[in-house]
């Protein structure tokens, strides 16, 4: 079996590698352990990533994206003249790590890739990244695996034990954001029971510190000189901005060992000499916030920081020295680091067996203060293998807990809406088209609609619609039955065809005695929702139109359909 973990990050990409039996080890891609997760596009469209991006960005620098994970909301990245989809910046990047895996096992490809991903990362950004990776040719067997999850795994890898009922708090601060998350073990793994984080704190806003104060030191000296370096307008601005970026990055990084260092500064500008005392001055207030979030993001648990198993470092801004300084400072409680911080969910991603993880916060109820032990529900939704052609899956936890809820009642009302009975068609029955009533239903399309079916507000539809349903908020509902399962695959890619927008929502649904799918995408401020049945020629789609002051999203369709569309809701 061989296991292929990744967490493509901010600022660079790690790859964990087990095969044949071995331990699992970090791959060095291009002869180092982390490669740079940047991208730079060639004249002709063509994309280049890593360490040859870096050094093609000194050539022109407007053709080069140093950290295309921190935009993966943005749709598209625009280098130099070249219009380029997010997601094939980042497949580019995941192509350059498949491609050196590959050629380390002599051709061959790994039977499981794992992604790792933020925390807070909802279905679209997820969709992103899976939608990456395939087309990166990283193969069908795809598993998330929440960044916080995988690095309690290997904070317990290092001699830590985490006993189930006690918690960890990972405290990640990478190059684009810092996230904080407590995460419980259960029985079966890992569950994270609160997340947080602040959006401007990273290593990259660190940098910014650095750079805003080694210009109040030499901008008196060329202030025009200095506004050209900060707002570049010709190749040579740009390629002296770049090569001070690096400096920055270099000088900072050289103060986490070293006491002192220089900066070299393009001409008229002189060196600048930095001390980690000045560092320490720019980024205390930024660090003392992320300790606050911290500090807050346990109290949420009903744990307190001393309760805790302990605190873990990662990320690799995390190494900044005044980072567990503050954490002891403040919280009283020494935090665990390692020397190489950016490999730790990388190596912990590959330590978590597939039952034990959980791809959404749990909510539990807080311990008291002296009892700090994990006495909340784990509900837990625990991630499967997924289809070549599907994005991820969208967690149903708020769903089931209503369907569960339905089906008390029903219940008790002695009316059984949720599950199959001897009185609802059978599939079998559903492959023919059956007599329609006045409004256009068969029992099979009445059996989907569910309540829809009984709001007054359907009719005969046109072609190919056998039933359209008005609904709130300028949505509106079709049914169709066909003849096979083909013609519901038509019209489903039919509907969906112009649906380009950003990256469509899928998820599985189930009600009234029905299951299947749905897919959900948006153009031009239109949605259409498109949801099968598993096993008969049965089909409905949700359609939104531009409607003034809205905003319809994957997610919002999503949303729409689980409260108001899906039978049994």
């Amino acid at each position: 079996m061989r296991v292929l973990s990744v967490d493509l990050g901010t600022s660079n990409t790690v790859a964990v590698l087990s095969a044949h039996g071995r331990p699992p080890r970090v791959i060095e891609v291009d002869g180092a352990t982390t490669m740079p997760s940047a991208v730079y596009a060639n004249e002709d469209g063509g994309l280049v990533v890593g360490r040859d991006a870096e050094r093609r960005a000194r050539l022109d620098p407007a053709r080069f994206e140093p950290n295309p994970k921190r935009r993966v909301d943005e749709g598209t990245l625009l280098l130099g003249d070249v219009v380029v989809p997010v997601v094939d910046a980042l497949a580019a990047v995941l192509r350059h790590v498949i491609d050196e895996v590959s050629r380390q096992l002599g051709g061959a490809r790994p039977d499981e890739v794992r992604l790792t991903h933020p925390a807070q990362w909802g279905p679209a950004r997820r969709n992103v990244l899976l939608a990456a990776a395939r087309q990166a040719g990283m193969g069908s067997n795809l598993v998330l695996v929440p960044e916080p999850v995988a690095a309690a795994a290997h904070f317990t890898s290092l001699g830590h034990p985490i006993p189930p009922g006690q918690a960890l708090a990972v405290y990640d601060l990478g190059a684009g954001t810092f996230d904080v998350a407590v995460v419980a073990a259960t029985q079966q793994g890992f569950a994270v029971l609160a997340e947080n984080g602040l959006p401007d704190l990273g290593g990259v806003d660190v940098d910014q510190f650095l750079l805003e104060h080694v210009g109040r030191q030499v901008s008196n000296r060329d202030p025009a000189g200095w506004q050209r370096l900060l707002r570049p307008e010709s190749t040579a601005d740009r390629r002296a901005r770049r090569a001070l970026q690096e400096d920055i990055k270099a000088s900072k990084e050289a103060l986490s060992r070293h006491p002192q260092t220089e900066v070299p500064m393009p001409t008229p500008f002189h060196d600048v000499l930095l001390t980690r005392v000045e560092l320490e001055g720019l980024i205390r207030p930024s660090l003392l916030r992320s300790v606050e979030v911290l500090a807050g993001t346990t109290r949420a648990t009903g744990f307190t920081p001393d309760r805790l198993v302990g605190i873990y470092l990662v990320g690799g801004a995390s190494r900044i020295p005044l980072v567990a300084t503050l954490i002891a400072e403040q919280l009283r409680v020494v935090p665990t680091s390692l020397d190489q911080p950016e490999t730790a969910v990388a190596l912990g991603a590959h330590l978590v067996t597939r039952e034990g993880i959980s791809m959404r916060t749990t909510t539990v109820e807080p311990s008291p203060p002296q009892q700090p032990t994990y006495t909340g529900p784990l509900q837990a939704n625990f991630p499967i293998p997924l289809r070549p052609v599907e994005p991820p899956k969208r967690s149903k936890l708020p769903l089931l807990i209503s369907l569960a809820a339905v089906l008390v009642l029903a219940v008790a009302a002695g009316v059984f809406l949720l599950l199959p009975s001897n009185d609802l068609p059978s599939a079998e029955s559903c492959q023919t088209e059956g007599t329609k009533d006045s409004q256009g239903f068969t029992d099979c399309l009445r059996q989907l609609a569910g309540d829809v079916a009984d709001g007054g507000q359907c009719k005969t539809g046109d072609t190919p619609a056998d039933v359209t349903c008005a609904l709130p908020q300028s949505y509106t509902v079709n049914y169709a039955q066909f003849g096979s399962r083909e013609d519901v695959q038509t019209l489903f890619e039919t509907q969906l065809g112009a649906m380009t927008e950003g990256d469509h929502v899928v998820a599985d649904w189930r009600g009234n005695g029905l299951g299947g799918t749905y897919r959900a995408g948006v153009k031009d401020g239109a949605g259409v929702l498109v949801f099968t049945v598993a096993d008969r020629p049965i089909v409905g789609w949700v359609t939104r139109a531009p409607a003034r002051g809205s905003d319809t999203t994957p997610d919002s369709l999503a949303d729409f359909f689980t409260a108001e569309v899906q039978p049994g809701t």
